[in-house]
């Protein structure tokens, strides 16, 4: 038990660990009536009376003392009245007059049941959780509220009923983190009176109807295909942009020279036959140049044939 909870019962005026003192008394008793018995052997009746109270005390000794474990933590009523608390170990009690309750202080794992919500947008999903919750004041666990355990499950229930009704499918696939806090806070707020801290509530499953399950695969493949042709569109603009830099560097010429070293790289494989196309205005000053040529060598042939006539 910490110490916080110790100051905070001996403010209050509450024992927290309980006196030896019933089962001292006890003994003592049984170990007189047991002396007595044996000096009042003479008289048999009053060694009955005196053996009969020695076996009472000894009977009557073990209902004083009782054990917590170390993970557990008990409250002592007197009388059906709250008496005190007591941690783990031994404690004493007044046997017949005080009876006790034991509660489990380690963190509680429990499971929400899976339920059938309508969300906002109107889809049925079904959802479970789990709650993690810890007892952190025993005496309100035990007084205020008559079985815990299944008032805080009932209670995560009904409010993550509530809480993805709120929400619509969107959200709740993609925030169940946020959807599953949002719970965890309005549960502890509602069960801060029963002595339990609300460590945290996680949304286990989220299960889809099947048309509704198809429905989404074909939005995402839709998605993945509009980024697909977004990703390709934009290399190849910023290939065109690229070509069309290079071209404007380039001249003609150097320009043809690359496209014959394009061919030379290409032509490796003799057996395939290669078409390439190329700009009539790449090639332009050649086919002017070879044009003359071959037009001055025409002319001069005529002349010479003309001189031999």
């Amino acid at each position: 038990m910490s110490e916080t909870v110790k100051a905070g019962a001996v403010r209050k005026g509450e024992e927290y660990s309980g006196s030896p003192f019933p089962f001292a008394l006890f003994f003592v008793l049984f170990l007189i009536f047991l002396v007595l018995t044996y000096f009042a052997i003479p008289h048999p009746v009053l060694a009955a009376l005196f053996g009969l109270g020695a076996f009472i005390c000894i009977l009557l000794l073990p209902f004083t003392v009782a054990i917590n474990k170390e993970w557990e933590e008990a409250i002592v009523l007197r009388l059906g009245k709250f008496q005190r608390l007591v941690g783990a170990g031994f404690f004493f009690k007044w046997p017949f007059a005080e009876s006790f309750l034991k509660q489990d202080r380690r963190i509680i794992t429990l499971d929400v049941s899976r339920q059938e919500v309508m969300t906002k947008d109107n889809i049925s999903v079904s959802v479970d959780a789990v709650v993690f919750m810890k007892v952190v004041n025993t005496k309100d666990s035990l007084v205020n509220i008559q079985n815990l355990w299944n008032s805080v499950m009932k209670n995560a229930q009904t409010t993550m009923r509530d809480v993805v009704g709120d929400v619509e499918l969107d959200e709740l696939l993609a925030r169940r983190d946020e959807v599953a806090e949002r719970i965890g806070k309005i549960v502890e707020g509602e069960t801060h009176d029963w002595g339990v801290d609300i460590i945290s509530v996680k949304l286990q499953t989220v299960e889809l109807p099947e048309d509704m399950k198809r429905v989404i695969a074909r939005q995402a493949e839709a998605e993945r295909e509009k980024r697909a042709v977004i990703i390709k569109s934009e290399g190849e603009f910023t290939a065109a942009e690229n070509l069309e830099k290079a071209v404007k560097k380039m001249s003609s010429r150097a320009l043809y020279l690359r496209t014959l070293s394009s061919l030379e790289d290409i032509s490796y494989d003799q057996s395939n036959t290669i078409v390439f196309a190329i700009p009539m205005d790449m090639v332009k000053g050649e086919i002017v140049g070879l044009s003359a040529f071959a037009g001055a060598n025409k002319q001069a042939k005529k002349t010479q044939n003309k001189e031999r006539k």
